[in-house]
């Protein structure tokens, strides 16, 4: 009984163990969702990573890969970032969340 007992109680402490960061992961405001710029203009509000990152990439004239990491970088911390420089000028295609 004892014996039982002690495997029980082990094995609950080992489930609380894994559970716990699975809990923190939870708690980092990811939603998938970011926006899209031209200048100061945005063009796209709330839309999912991946339709972001490709609109964002034609618009660039790059591969939408890198574009999806850094729009994934950006729901992640809430830090905005320029995906080119158009030319030049002052209509940086951004993204932000």
């Amino acid at each position: 009984m004892k014996k039982a007992t002690a495997s029980v109680f082990g094995s609950l402490l080992i489930l609380g163990a894994v559970a716990t960061p699975s809990q923190a992961v939870r708690d980092v405001d990811q939603d998938g969702l970011v926006n899209v710029s031209v200048g100061n203009v945005e063009i796209l509000n709330d839309v999912n990573i991946a339709v972001a990152a490709n609109v964002a990439a034609q618009l660039c004239g790059i591969k939408v890969g890198p574009v999806i990491l850094l729009a994934t970088q950006v729901d992640a911390t809430d830090v905005s970032s320029v995906v080119c420089d158009r030319q030049g000028q002052r209509n940086d295609v951004t993204i932000t969340d």
